[in-house]
């Protein structure tokens, strides 16, 4: 008695932290992209855009010892995402030039050619780890831009036979198109010193210069500071360093502001390194112009009027909308490489919500089903299997709530799955209970027999589909995800309910009493 007792217990505890974690159902149960509505998107990487920028800075260092060394006539120019090529090295000049390059061979391959020519080749496992970690970064970032979105459960994984593609699904997002350009908006922030310009043309930027662009130097485009033409900005170019005073790899932080006109602009705020090279830069360059650059584009080219630190400010011809996803994109990094959309599809809230009524419509008259064929079939023992059966999905969806798991229509597939699968475990310990009765066994012999030689069975097949939905789980993709979750939380919950609330049950109807006959 003292053990029954503590059997029921154990019940209405576990039913009632499943309760718990279940209340309220609307806030708990969190929807899946497919019931809830939203957008599900497949983007690739380009990583050959992560090779070219690790080739593009890697010119840079033997450019710079070649200038220190005094080396004249040399050309570098990179000619592929993963290679450079060095032309017009004097044959006197040639061990002078070696020393100055020594410290890229750690990661190219060097080969001379003729008339002082030397490639360099990106080692192959550089570029394959490079690769890797483009994707990896720019998975890390999207993440970081979602969650900053506010996008409740979202799906954001790799895919794809070259390990290249994103997928993105973002359940109840209204503004498709604003978080599409969030997600893939490159966000490369530097801040560049400024040799000369603004000018109206490029010619006219290079017309000192001979109309021949320094190698250490870019030529920039951006936008002027007045507005001719009603709304049309005035395209004007700048010539800056090539190699920047700070990167948005310096940032700490970056939010809203205004400038001082009051209008929209972002403030951010660099770390402690990117402060340092900032206070030295800002330091020896006062009275020049400091180009502001996002994207390939400057935003705006203030000039230092003193050293500045950790601080800096974005302005230009922002609303107050770009001002907050700028700062968002700023804050959570710039992307590795371009990203390409290859898929698109939106699922509206409507046919979401049709699919949340077929998918209970479903539940609703399979359990109907089921719990007459029980009570039909086995009589007021089949009272037993049905609230067996309801403790089960009580469960089943209290553990989901509890641990977080979505819920999507491959999802209501697999709950209706788990009641069938209660169903025969029910009818695998009733078929051996009547053996056991058609054995002039006692009807407590009977049923305590029945639970203790199904039990293995039930086990073993729990076991094998429990392996089963880890494989679906582990290859397969979020649908497919959604359904194994179900069903392994369903299989743990059924193995429960089937031999222990069941057993309960029929004890507490046994308890005290002589019974002869069993209604089954």
């Amino acid at each position: 008695m003292k053990n029954l007792r503590w059997r029921v217990l154990t019940i209405l505890v576990v039913v009632g932290l499943a309760v718990w974690a279940l209340y309220p159902p609307e806030q708990k149960i969190k929807l899946g992209l497919d019931l809830k509505g939203g957008v599900h998107l497949v983007l690739r990487v380009q990583t050959d855009d992560a090779l070219r920028l690790d080739t593009e800075t890697t010119v840079e260092q033997p450019r710079d010892a070649i200038d220190t060394k005094g080396l004249t006539g040399v050309t570098l120019n990179a000619t592929s995402p993963t290679q450079f090529k060095v032309e017009g090295v004097p044959q006197a000049q040639d061990a002078a030039f070696r020393e100055a390059a020594n410290e890229v061979q750690a990661t190219f391959n060097r080969e001379s050619g003729a008339n002082g020519t030397y490639t360099f080749e990106m080692k192959p496992n550089i570029a394959v780890q490079l690769r890797e970690d483009a994707v990896t970064q720019a998975l890390q970032t999207i993440d970081r831009r979602v969650n900053e979105l506010g996008v409740a459960e979202p799906v954001i994984t790799r895919s794809g036979s070259s390990n290249d593609q994103i997928i993105v699904e973002l359940p109840g997002v209204k503004e498709v198109a604003r978080a599409k350009e969030i997600i893939r908006s490159t966000a490369l922030l530097e801040l560049k010193l400024v040799e000369d310009g603004p000018a109206s043309t490029k010619e006219a930027l290079l017309q000192s210069r001979n109309g021949t662009l320094p190698n250490n130097m870019d030529v920039v485009p951006g936008a002027a500071d007045v507005t001719r033409g009603g709304d049309r900005v005035e395209t004007v170019y700048y010539l800056v360093r090539k190699t920047a005073v700070v990167t948005g790899r310096d940032l700490r932080n970056a939010k809203p502001s205004l400038d001082e006109v009051n209008r929209p602009a972002v403030s951010f705020s660099l770390n402690q390194d990117g402060a340092r090279k900032f206070s030295k830069a800002t330091g020896e360059n006062i009275g020049r112009r400091l180009a502001i650059v996002l994207d390939g584009r400057v935003q705006s080219a203030p000039v230092i009027e003193g050293r500045i630190s950790d601080e800096g400010r974005i302005s230009g011809t922002f609303t107050a909308q770009e001002t907050q996803d700028l700062s968002l994109v700023l804050r959570s990094g710039a992307l590795p490489a371009t990203l390409t959309y290859l898929e698109e599809n939106t699922v509206g809230p409507s046919l979401g919500a049709d699919s949340i009524r077929s998918g209970i419509i479903a539940s609703v008259v399979g359990l109907l089903a089921v719990l007459l064929f029980m009570l039909v079939y086995y009589h007021l023992s089949g009272i037993n299997a049905v609230v067996a059966l309801l403790f089960n999905l009580i469960i089943l969806l209290g553990l989901m709530s509890y641990i977080g798991a979505t819920m999507t229509l491959p999802g209501i597939a697999g709950f209706v799955l788990t009641m069938g699968i209660g169903v025969d475990s029910n009818v695998l310990i009733f078929e051996r209970i009547k053996e056991e009765l058609a054995a002039q066994r006692g009807v407590r012999q009977a049923i305590d027999a029945g639970f203790s030689r199904v039990f293995l069975t039930l086990m073993d097949t729990h076991i094998a589909s429990l392996i089963s939905a880890a494989f679906l789980f582990q290859f397969g993709t979020g649908p497919i995800r959604g359904f194994a979750t179900t069903l392994s939380i369903g299989l743990l919950s059924n193995l429960f309910t089937a031999t222990f609330v069941s057993k309960t049950i029929f004890e507490m109807v046994l308890s005290g009493r002589k019974v002869q006959t069993l209604s089954i």
